[in-house]
């Protein structure tokens, strides 16, 4: 369980972080980069969310995403070294991922189809969707590059995980959008 009495620590005030399994790192690390901009990503859905109280349904996916994407932190914050911990770490589960798909699919069955790549914008709500989105397509990148360094373990659930959020991000944009509707497209070389 998580108890704060204390927010500032001085302990990272020399340039390092500290995991939640122990150890610090340089707070310029892959590993804490990824995990930081995971919490990017949470932030802008906390914003997004101020746009979509008046779908329930969709607040309460992204309510429940926004919960995964702290699974998602804790499952960085602890990285798998091979050594007994002592405790299970929280890990990102094939089932928080196959939920996602399923929120993705019941959101896709009523867009209208695309005819273009869609521009970022719209309604407020489809706006800060977008840029969630491409917050959590950095994270993946983050994770994907901490994962090709062979002295460190990524979950690959957890990239299958921040993958498909950005995919539900995309299509929760556009179900914001009338249903894609009120979609801004690109429309190419138009102001040359």
């Amino acid at each position: 369980m998580v108890k704060l009495n204390r927010i500032y620590t001085l302990t990272g005030d020399d340039g390092t972080t500290g995991l939640a399994a122990g150890g610090r790192r340089p707070k310029h690390d892959l590993r804490i980069e990824a995990f930081g901009t995971v919490d990017e990503t949470n932030a802008c859905l906390g914003l997004a969310r101020l746009h979509t109280r008046g779908d329930p349904d969709l607040d309460a996916m992204l309510g429940r995403i926004q919960n995964d994407l702290f699974d998602l932190g804790a499952d960085l914050a602890v990285p798998d070294d091979g050594k007994p911990l002592g405790y299970e770490p929280l890990r990102i589960a094939a089932v928080q991922t196959d939920r996602v798909e399923r929120d993705i699919d019941l959101l896709n069955k009523d867009l209208q189809p695309l005819k273009s790549f869609v521009l970022n914008g719209g309604t407020p709500a489809a706006a800060a969707l977008h840029l969630a989105r491409t917050v959590a397509r950095r994270a993946e990148r983050v994770m994907v590059a901490l994962a090709q360094d062979p002295d460190e373990h990524v979950n690959r659930e957890a990239i299958r995980y921040i993958n498909r959020v950005s995919d539900f991000l995309f299509v929760a944009a556009r179900a914001v959008n009338d249903n894609g509707n009120a979609d801004v497209l690109w429309v190419p070389g138009k102001n040359r």
